[in-house]
């Protein structure tokens, strides 16, 4: 493992990637893609520099927009025999920084692989390529009564083959689970350019859960061209409770307490004040702007299961503090409650010039006690922090608003969302929920884990990938890179990314 590790940290050289001959990876681009299906002209690349995690900007040495599979394995070829950096890329949406181009590699976008090669309504499955719109699966086989289950907020926009890079999990997640649990196969272009599949049409496969390790893993083992999803049949009915509270520790604890009761709802948010203000002259969803916080209760299944559901969860409520309950009376007053919770990131775009968005998860138990220390760091920082989360996983979504045009305001909210990542790893949580690490975690990736542990993650890329051309820099940090964390970290320096185009 040693070795692999070593060549992982010599082929991630900057300087070996730029001495790469640029003049004929173009000239192979040019070879094996389309007209008009690579691009290497500055003003072209630009809108490819960031991912959604914009305060962060780098410049690609070319784009590849490939229409098919097998042009896909030529890029990767030409790449590979180039000695060439590729960073694959969905919809762009991503908020980790996890498709930020590297200045000396190609990015490979996906968008163009957009078809839903097949539905089997009988097996409950559909084979899709990357670049399917997470919300266009379910619009597609709606027809059946069947839909796709995870629905992260930038549903509407967001690809499935960044849903598989991430993880992805959305509002239902705590019921229907993530992208992992609903993902059966992946038809993967590794590095090399050779093609594998991880997983299969059965429930179970034979061997290493390469599926499970391929899922999350952000670009750094593989790229996916095909992807088989599960399908679930929509319930028969669903309801959404609207509950107010005048105390954020009490809406928490409310939380524990839906889990503790024995109930799975099929959804469980939580928004704060600051986060329910801005929403709600945005969407008008009828969210009580007075409240200390919101919780959206979710049940679905046969009308007799909702109704009893809905009923426990209601007499919880009530017991742990609610001061307002809203059950919704029909599906459009349900979809309204959901759509100012999805509507939480364009609604701090509309009340901050810039807003940069955490992803923390930590035991439900806490929720109450992080709400209480983010307002304390808000004093510290002078900023101010929206709060939306997935309350019944305990995955966090801290908007910190800042304006990138006021000089130290970018760095004082880097410090606070490093902040918000220390305090989750010492509840008991984690850096990340669905996000990924990407560049921008990367960093409290050293907080999180030891040194045996990461030269284990470099040994997993390293087996896939050993010359390091997949996405590199991004998710898992050199030890080099954790020594000099911490030498900055025990001297309070901020850490410096001089190769980061920063707004």
């Amino acid at each position: 493992m040693q070795r692999s590790l070593n060549l992982v940290h010599t082929a991630n050289s900057d300087q070996d990637f730029a001495n790469a001959d640029r003049a004929t990876l173009l000239a192979k681009l040019d070879a094996v893609l389309p007209e008009g299906a690579w691009l290497h002209v500055k003003e072209d690349l630009l809108p490819y520099e960031c991912d959604g995690l914009s305060a962060y900007r780098r410049v690609p040495l070319a784009v590849a927009l490939p229409e098919n599979e097998a042009q896909v394995v030529a890029v990767m070829r030409a790449c590979y025999e180039a000695g060439v950096p590729v960073v694959a890329r969905g919809a762009g949406t991503g908020l980790s920084g996890g498709a930020m181009p590297h200045e000396h590699g190609v990015v490979l976008s996906l968008a163009k692989l957009k078809r839903i090669l097949r539905v089997d309504r009988n097996a409950r499955t559909a084979v899709v390529q990357p670049g399917v719109r997470n919300l266009a699966i379910s619009e597609a086989v709606t027809q059946y009564g069947l839909y796709y289950a995870p629905d992260p907020s930038s549903q509407i926009a967001c690809s499935i083959g960044g849903n598989v890079a991430e993880n992805s999990g959305g509002v239902h997640c705590l019921k229907y689970g993530l992208t992992l649990h609903n993902v059966l196969r992946v038809r993967v272009v590794l590095a090399n350019s050779e093609i594998v599949e991880f997983g299969s049409d059965a429930l179970d496969t034979a061997g290493l859960d390469l599926l499970a390790l391929f899922i999350g893993s952000e670009g750094m083992l593989g790229v996916a061209t095909e992807i088989t999803v599960k399908l679930t049949p929509k319930p028969q009915a669903a309801q959404c409770i609207l509950a107010s509270f005048d105390d954020v520790r009490r809406a928490g604890d409310a939380v524990a307490a839906v889990i503790a009761a024995g109930i799975i709802p099929a959804g469980l948010e939580m928004m704060d004040q600051p986060a329910v203000r801005a929403v709600e002259p945005f969407v008008k969803a009828g969210y009580d702007i007075n409240a200390a916080a919101i919780l959206l209760c979710e049940s679905d299944g046969t009308k007799e299961e909702v109704a009893d559901e809905i009923a426990r969860m209601k007499a919880v409520l009530e017991g742990n503090g609610a001061t307002e309950l809203r059950v919704s009376q029909s599906e459009a007053e349900r979809m309204l409650f959901w759509a100012g919770r999805k509507a939480a990131f364009p609604a701090a775009g509309r009340v901050s010039p810039d807003y940069y968005c955490m992803d923390g998860t930590i035991p439900k138990r806490r929720l109450a006690d992080m709400l209480i220390a983010i307002t304390g760091m808000e004093k510290k920082y002078g900023l101010r922090c929206m709060n939306v989360f997935h309350a019944g996983d305990g995955n966090l979504h801290p908007l910190i608003l800042y304006d990138a045009n006021v000089p130290g305001e970018l760095a004082r909210t880097e410090a606070f969302g490093a902040d918000i990542l220390k305090l989750s790893v010492d509840f008991g949580g984690t850096i990340t929920g669905e996000h990924g690490v990407g560049f921008e975690k990367i960093d409290a990736m050293c907080g999180q884990f030891v040194s045996d542990e990461l030269t284990m993650f470099h040994g997993v890329k390293a087996a896939f990938d050993p010359r390091g051309l997949l996405n590199p820099g991004k998710a898992v940090p050199s030890l080099h890179r954790c020594a000099e964390f911490g030498r900055m970290h025990v001297h309070g320096g901020q850490t410096a990314f001089p190769e980061i185009e920063r707004l």
